[in-house]
């Protein structure tokens, strides 16, 4: 099998996701929003994996979009981290343009399945 750069970057971003949120519950002390972006930002990776093992082209688009859904929630919680100073402006950038590219993939992903 080839390499799937999505199912790669989603899981990448993830494993960045779940380091964050040991960061901001361990060292920040902050547990709301903490959950609220791992849960998000895994959920990536884990609808990408579940749209790869669809049975069906409908199937693979549904689980494409639930994780476009999940990207774009995520880009809100690094916004509103960034923007309360939890984090800082260049953990906040990369994390930021990371979830940008997946956002661009998966929409080109989205788009072309329709076909």
């Amino acid at each position: 099998m080839k390499d799937n750069i999505i199912l790669e970057k989603s899981y990448a971003f993830a494993i960045r996701i779940v380091k964050l949120y040991q960061f901001l519950s361990q060292e920040k002390k902050e547990f709301v929003l903490s959950k609220q972006i791992l849960r998000s930002g895994t959920s990536i990776g884990a609808n990408v994996e579940e749209a790869v093992g669809g049975i069906s082209k409908r199937e693979f688009r549904a689980k494409m979009s639930i994780a476009y859904k999940e990207s774009r929630e995520t880009d809100y919680w690094l916004r509103l981290l960034k923007d309360t100073e939890i984090i800082e402006e260049k953990l906040f950038n990369s994390l930021y343009q990371e979830n940008k590219e997946l956002l661009k993939i998966l929409c080109k992903i989205i788009k072309s399945s329709e076909n």
